[in-house]
């Protein structure tokens, strides 16, 4: 399984990457959010998700400029009825964070704004994901929280679960916290958190 692929970016276009690393091209199909992030850069890290075509078989390799959008990817995906091409006209069409606002404040209107997408379909998007990304149950945390904090908060996960915490209280927590004190430090996420676990 590839996570993902560094190297000099060789093509770009708004639906396709490739990347060259080591002289081998790795083409990647990507969203529109991808490009945006990717457009002015010679070199590139593209996170991989592989998707199999139930159909024939075949696989694509869809590639992001960040975890969080890939995670994105993968919760759409999860939706019963929703295949890779819808997930990715929704990465298109609205940033992660206008997604994730969406789908917490249930706004099915601005999910149908995105091509494709019907009331049917809107409605069981908010439905399959207002918990998990709340809860964070299959969520990354790059989902959950918005802020430069991304590293802090992912080692101060990674201590609180192993001090024996649930993902899901965690996530809350730190979610408060960060609230209040966005550029808080791993040492100040795990104290705060300590004291509302």
């Amino acid at each position: 399984m590839i996570d993902y692929i560094s190297g000099k970016l060789a093509t770009l276009t708004p639906t396709m990457a490739v990347i060259d690393n080591q002289g081998i091209g790795y083409g990647v199909e990507i969203s529109l959010q991808t490009y945006d992030a990717l457009r002015d850069k010679d070199s590139a890290t593209v996170y991989i998700q592989r998707q199999v075509n139930p159909r024939d078989g075949s696989e694509v390799d869809y590639g992001f400029s960040s975890k969080e959008e890939r995670e994105l990817f993968r919760e759409i995906t999860g939706v019963s009825g929703m295949g890779a091409a819808s997930a990715r006209m929704i990465l298109s069409s609205l940033s992660s964070e206008e997604l994730r606002n969406a789908i917490l404040s249930e706004d099915v209107n601005r999910l149908k704004s995105v091509k494709g997408i019907g009331l049917k379909t809107a409605q069981r998007m908010v439905l399959e994901l207002k918990d998990k990304l709340v809860k964070g149950d299959g969520a990354g945390v790059e989902v959950l929280f918005q802020s430069n904090a991304g590293a802090a908060v992912e080692e101060a996960t990674t201590a609180l679960q192993m001090l024996g915490f649930s993902k899901p209280n965690i996530n809350k927590a730190l979610q408060a916290i960060l609230k209040e004190t966005p550029s808080a430090s791993v040492e100040t996420l795990i104290k705060a958190a300590l004291q509302r676990l």
